[in-house]
């Protein structure tokens, strides 16, 4: 194999496989990724398994091959690198880089050791455009698991029904929904759960002004952003009944300014961040109060005008988690509908039924 490539597109073709790579030293092969070079088009995979990105390689191939190669190291040499940049390999266990004056020979692996790319054999395809799918990521996102016991809470469900796409995320404390409605209905009712590490790296290609080809398969779904795919095996198991999670019955409604909110439970939860984050809400006719104690620092206090003209009610939150919801909304007004003080606590956009967020209160 030998290639000349220029240093500007071999370091940002690396540059997006460093979250996808496997860093721990698990299957040495998971740290490298595999560098098909052909006359009619090369191209770069890697993969940690449960998460994988192809993407092309714009270079001049001299020799065709393929080889598994470090993906960290040759990041690393790249980025130290100027002008363009020559990859020849000796065998399939060295791989000569060189640029000016500069050279490297980098211990690599026989590409027969990659893990194969799987098929997609009747995947259901459906399209979205990108900025609609990066905000419905971006707005469910914060509320999945992270390392959840309860695995399937891990990743993002995505469920397809006609022509509408919901988008769920959810640890068990909290909850957000967004929905979409997609160009064409699917042809059959999909509840798919997506890893959040793979619903997290396709963010930061959807920039691109083409539609997103998402394909559901059995065990896969990819995602064709322009000329690069991402693939993932989904998440097996059940995940919990989300419309159950929605509070039907909340009759006290309190429409208040997002900003405002916001700056008053970040002054508020300075006390409070060192624990459980716990921030009390006293709610009455036109007001809204905040505190939070801290028996070893001491207390805050803050108040916020609201329009509510409901009977008092006081409740404990996570603060972390109303920041997180009022952070992901877009709106100047924002609509909190509450039933009781252990009751979970809806939350969406005022004037917007396609975004809803539910956060669990806390004792306090």
């Amino acid at each position: 194999m030998k290639l000349t490539v220029t240093r500007d597109e071999l370091l940002g073709r690396l540059s997006n496989i460093q979250n996808v790579v496997e860093k721990r030293n698990t299957m040495p092969v998971l740290s490298h990724f595999l560098l098909d070079a052909r006359s009619d088009g090369s191209r770069i995979t890697a993969t940690d398994i449960e998460t994988g990105i192809r993407e092309p390689l714009e270079a001049a191939v001299a020799t065709e091959g393929v080889l598994c190669i470090p993906a960290r190291k040759l990041f690393e040499i790249v980025k130290e690198l100027e002008g363009d940049i020559s990859l020849e390999s000796e065998d399939a266990q060295w791989l000569q880089v060189s640029s000016g004056k500069s050279s490297f020979r980098l211990a690599c692996l026989a590409p027969e050791e990659f893990p194969s790319w799987p098929e997609m054999e009747e995947a259901v395809e459906v399209k979205l455009k990108p900025d609609v799918l990066e905000a419905l990521v971006e707005r469910t996102l914060y509320s999945a698991g992270e390392s959840d016991t309860r695995y399937t809470l891990n990743g993002l469900l995505f469920h397809i029904e006609g022509k509408r796409l919901i988008v769920v995320g959810t640890d068990g404390h909290r909850m957000a929904l967004m929905e979409s409605e997609l160009e064409a209905a699917a042809p059959e009712e999909l509840k798919v759960i997506v890893p959040r590490k793979t619903a997290s790296e396709v963010r930061k290609f959807l920039s691109s002004e083409e539609d997103v080809s998402v394909h559901i398969g059995k065990n896969h779904i990819l995602f064709k952003v322009a000329d690069v795919e991402f693939l993932a095996r989904l998440i097996e198991g059940t995940y919990p009944n989300y419309h159950q999670v929605i509070p039907e019955k909340n009759d006290k409604l309190v429409t208040m300014d997002r900003e405002a909110v916001i700056k008053a439970l970040k002054r508020v939860s300075i006390m409070s961040r060192e624990r459980s984050n716990a921030v009390k809400l006293d709610l009455e006719a036109g007001l809204i109060k905040l505190t939070s104690t801290n028996p070893d620092l001491g207390e805050a206090n803050d108040e916020v005008a609201v329009t509510y003209d409901g009977e008092a009610l006081s409740a404990g939150f996570n603060a972390r988690y109303l920041l997180d919801v009022l952070q992901a909304m877009g709106t100047e007004s924002v609509r909190f509908e509450l039933h009781d003080q252990l009751s979970p606590t809806l939350l969406k956009e005022d004037g917007n039924e396609n975004y809803r967020c539910v956060v669990m209160p806390m004792r306090i």
